[in-house]
């Protein structure tokens, strides 16, 4: 039985949906101990709960310690099923974290998924629908599955009740890629979107991130929701799609704080990925390991890579046997080859 310490690294949520999804595909029983240990309220959340037990559900698997709060995590799955499934968080949880905990195993599984979540899509300190719908999945479909994700609904923080179905025909095996440069930008794109709060706010954010990278009017879009029974929410989001891939950039509206830093912020991290000059930002590189190591190949070229990263691929190397080499190439150059 696989034994994961959950306080190494980043000591987050990253450890225990990357050993979650891995133990399904390798058939591995595992526990995980201290699990969350370094944030603020260690311990399983809602959204950690759903996923434990969504990732039981798919693979048949028995659990013990699923309960919030909890710090410590017994799972044996046996084997993943493809099928029609549908995950309630009840609360505002990210529904990206519960499919991004699902997804590996699903992508070479024998038949097609369908994944309905209900919860939050739109929640700070998780991956948008939006970062997965332009950024990620593209990527993921580029190794042989197919992949397509509906915003039923948006759901943010603190209301929650998005929905979000997600479609996935399985590979009957990945194909590795490599994304070693950016090539040519095509289109930019920033996206001020609010619900159910004044317009105003979309607008200076958007002012901020114009001033910020000297973007036209027509990179420059507001995005409304005012349907009643949605909940208050505010995101900005900063596309960039080049030949090779689109990055996407985030910055969530948050109480107390002027939309202009909001924006500030988004636009200072695209500001910081633009002047590198690599294809892949952070957020997308600590993705892209795990699909990547499956297939059992590919590089992609990055940012000095976060400690999440770091701690990804320490615990993808204790279930697949697959070398993952990171290399300093520059400054703000790094390579991560795997296999």
């Amino acid at each position: 039985m696989q034994k994961i310490d959950g306080s190494q690294g980043e000591g987050g949520g990253q450890i225990l949906r990357t050993s979650l999804a891995l133990a399904i595909v390798t058939q591995q029983p595992i526990i995980i101990e201290n699990i969350r240990a370094k944030r603020d309220k260690p311990g399983l959340r809602r959204q950690h709960v759903v996923a434990v037990q969504a990732a039981a559900r798919i693979s048949g698997g028995k659990l013990s310690g699923d309960t919030l709060g909890s710090r410590e995590l017994r799972f044996e799955p046996v084997a993943v099923q493809a099928g029609q499934y549908k995950f309630d968080i009840g609360s505002a949880g990210s529904t990206t974290l519960v499919l991004q905990t699902i997804l590996p195993p699903l992508l070479i599984a024998e038949g097609r998924s369908t994944i309905e979540l209900v919860g939050g899509t739109h929640n700070p300190f998780a991956p948008p629908v939006d970062f997965l719908e332009r950024a990620f999945l593209p990527l993921i479909n580029r190794l042989g599955p197919s992949v397509a994700l509906m915003l039923e609904r948006p759901g943010f923080y603190p209301a929650g009740g998005g929905r979000l179905r997600v479609e996935i025909e399985p590979a009957s095996r990945l194909t590795p890629i490599e994304i070693v440069e950016r090539g040519e930008i095509r289109s930019r794109r920033c996206r001020a979107t609010v619900s159910n709060l004044p317009d105003h706010i979309a607008e200076r954010e958007l002012a901020a991130v114009a001033a910020a990278l000297d973007w036209p009017d027509e990179c420059l879009e507001v995005r409304r929701y005012h349907e009643r029974n949605f909940g208050p929410g505010n995101i900005v989001t900063i596309e960039v799609e080049s030949e090779h891939v689109t990055e996407v950039f985030t910055g969530f509206g948050r109480r107390g704080v002027p939309a202009e830093t909001v924006a500030r912020e988004a636009a200072a991290e695209a500001k910081r990925y633009l002047e590198a000059g690599v294809p892949v930002a952070e957020h997308l590189a600590d993705q892209l390991l795990l699909p990547l190591a499956l297939s059992g190949g590919g590089a992609y070229v990055t940012l000095a890579p976060t400690l999440h990263a770091t701690t990804n691929i320490e615990i993808i190397c204790k279930f697949l046997d697959v070398p993952i080499a990171v290399e300093q190439q520059t400054d703000r150059r790094w390579k991560i080859g795997i296999g």
